[in-house]
């Protein structure tokens, strides 16, 4: 399929990146949205990492009564029931074609992480898991997992042992903690190893999280 690249802001840690993070915003957001990041995990220059944070495309929301705004996919109501298939595998195509572009730009697959925050946490498990060529982890954050009858049919053998990080707020008011954690033991069941953190935020980063995304990317990127 051709799909067509997605705008991105890219920032750089240090010259020549040996390493990508591609890092999806939430629902009515945009690539700006996560680009304080960088300077927030306080990354040593060497190894550099390249952060790849690319806008969704605009589209009508349904739970915001058809507004268009970037979204991944649609929403038909809050706190789960039928799910945008199409919109969840338009936007898993799309994160692909910014994988295989970390590809062709001489960063190994085993060293591409994929992060992202609610509605870009949830389009960064359904990707991750499925991708052909082992990874080097994910970070899911303040999400879920969609889809996720068909991980068990469609998951990806080399991505098995990946890494895994999820993190979600104890007062999470947009996706209630009860959900994430039902995310979580549906992929450990499925032999999953999952790093969990709970932290005393609602739908937010804070503080104490990005001290453990630091310890937790920096071991990815130095293996």
């Amino acid at each position: 399929m051709n799909t067509t690249l997605l705008p991105c802001i890219e920032l750089e840690t240090g010259p020549t990146p040996r390493a990508s993070v591609i890092w999806l915003h939430g629902l009515g957001a945009d690539g700006h949205d996560f680009e304080p990041i960088v300077q927030a995990l306080r990354l040593p220059s060497t190894p550099a990492i390249r952060f790849v944070f690319p806008h969704a495309p605009q589209r009508p929301v349904t739970i915001n009564g058809g507004m268009r705004m970037r979204a991944w996919y649609d929403i038909f109501q809050m706190g789960g029931g039928p799910e945008d298939a199409d919109g969840i595998h338009a936007s898993q195509a799309q994160l692909n074609a910014l994988i295989t572009r970390e590809t062709q730009r001489g960063v190994a697959p085993s060293h591409i992480v994929l992060a992202g925050f609610s509605q870009g946490g949830a389009i960064v498990l359904q990707t991750g898991l499925r991708h052909a060529e082992r990874l080097g982890g994910i970070l899911a954050l303040s999400t879920y997992l969609p889809l996720a009858s068909t991980v068990a049919q469609e998951a990806a053998p080399a991505n098995r042992s990946l890494p895994i990080f999820m993190a979600h707020g104890q007062y999470d008011p947009v996706i209630a903690l009860p959900r994430a954690e039902h995310s979580r033991d549906a992929l450990q069941a499925l032999g999953y190893a999952i790093d969990w953190h709970v932290y005393d935020m609602e739908h937010a980063v804070c503080p104490e999280e990005l001290g453990d995304l630091r310890a937790w990317l920096m071991n990815i990127v130095n293996r």
